[in-house]
């Protein structure tokens, strides 16, 4: 992994060292600095916090990280300050730090799915490598959030099925619930430019965070489209999608639609959806919601969304669960994911346990 630095000599000690301590720790580690920024994997990007503008990356797979120098936030008010400023740099993750007593650092991380916590403060290079523990997994993951619309939807398939009509319902009960949150309203803080750039780099849409599917057979499944309100999903082959595979040479989920359909991309979690749905032929729905379950166990890392990686921590946790059909698992930092044999059966499991906030670690 290639990384490199936003910024130029002319600022703070914190963030010169910043940039020391970090690029101590990535080159210890095995990293090299690139020639030039527009090559690297990783880039270190400075945030002016009452001016936040993006890096301009020409690759989805650069992974940018905004830093930001400010005084300490409470953890209440963490999130509504720093997720505008995520959202308006178009950055893959955000840390937010400054000096701190006896020379000891500490930052807070923010992540576009809501994900918002510390990293303690530790002396020297220990910390450094903390924040390497935490921001590596990430840089490293491999995103998969493109299509390749594939004309071949069968007439049977074109109006749905019953279980699309279920998926629909779902969606309507859960968006009563409230528990499709609506963070930030993109569109009237981004320009339309930095708008087409975050839904080709993330996928985001902005109106409504989480997902459902439904298997139809071994191979293809209904998933929600991205972008979309949730709770008024139902258009089969433009909001609800059906998935066939994914495609390793494309890097992109093939999707069955009509030759004169006009369909939205399916949401970004599919490549995980199709990678349990491959794994474990006994579930037959998935839902996906930024809120948490108490008690059940959890991924280690905050893996980002549309990422093979949090496919594969997913399926190892249901490989562990002696009903991985019809069980609960918690993504750290993130939400929980339920699989179920349908929609009304998840549901009936998630209606006196759930609640909407994220335990961050």
């Amino acid at each position: 992994m290639r990384f490199g630095f936003d910024w130029g000599e002319d600022v703070s000690e914190w963030m010169t060292a910043m940039r020391a301590g970090l690029t101590r720790t990535l080159t210890r580690h095995g990293h090299a600095v690139s020639p030039t920024l527009m090559g690297a994997d990783l880039v270190f990007h400075h945030v002016d916090p009452d001016r936040p503008r993006p890096f301009r990356r020409q690759y989805q797979a650069t992974f940018v990280v905004a830093v930001v120098e400010g005084a300490p936030l409470p953890p209440g008010e963490r999130l509504k300050a720093l997720y505008p400023m995520l959202i308006r740099s178009i950055s893959n993750l955000l840390m937010y730090g400054g000096d701190a007593p006896a020379g000891r650092a500490r930052v807070a991380l923010v992540t576009p799915e809501l994900g918002n916590y510390t990293v303690d403060a530790l002396a020297g290079d220990a910390w450094f490598e903390s924040v390497y523990e935490r921001v590596a997994p990430l840089a490293e993951s491999h995103l998969v959030i493109n299509n390749v619309f594939d004309e071949d939807l069968p007439d049977e398939l074109a109006d749905g099925t019953e279980v699309t009509r279920q998926l629909a319902d779902a969606a309507r009960t859960l968006d009563q619930w409230h528990l499709f949150p609506t963070p930030f309203p993109m569109s009237e803080f981004l320009p339309p430019e930095d708008m087409r750039q975050m839904r080709h780099l993330f996928g985001i849409g902005g109106l409504s965070y989480g997902n459902l599917s439904a298997r139809l057979d071994a191979e293809r499944f209904w998933m929600s489209a991205s972008g979309v309100d949730k709770g008024k999903v139902g258009t089969v082959g433009r909001d609800i999608l059906l998935v066939k595979t994914y495609d390793p040479v494309a890097n992109a989920m093939r999707i069955s639609v009509r030759p004169d359909s006009d369909p939205l991309r399916v949401s970004v979690d599919a490549v995980e959806h199709w990678g349990i749905y491959r794994r474990h032929p006994g579930i037959g729905a998935l839902i996906h919601i930024h809120a948490w379950v108490d008690g059940v166990v959890s991924t280690s890392v905050n893996y980002p969304c549309g990422t093979i990686e949090m496919g594969q921590a997913m399926s190892d946790l249901l490989d562990q669960d002696p009903h991985p059909e019809s069980t609960i698992i918690g993504l750290k930092n993130h939400g929980i994911t339920a699989t179920g044999p349908n929609f009304p059966d998840i549901l009936a499991r998630l209606a006196d346990r759930v609640r909407p906030t994220v335990p961050m670690q």
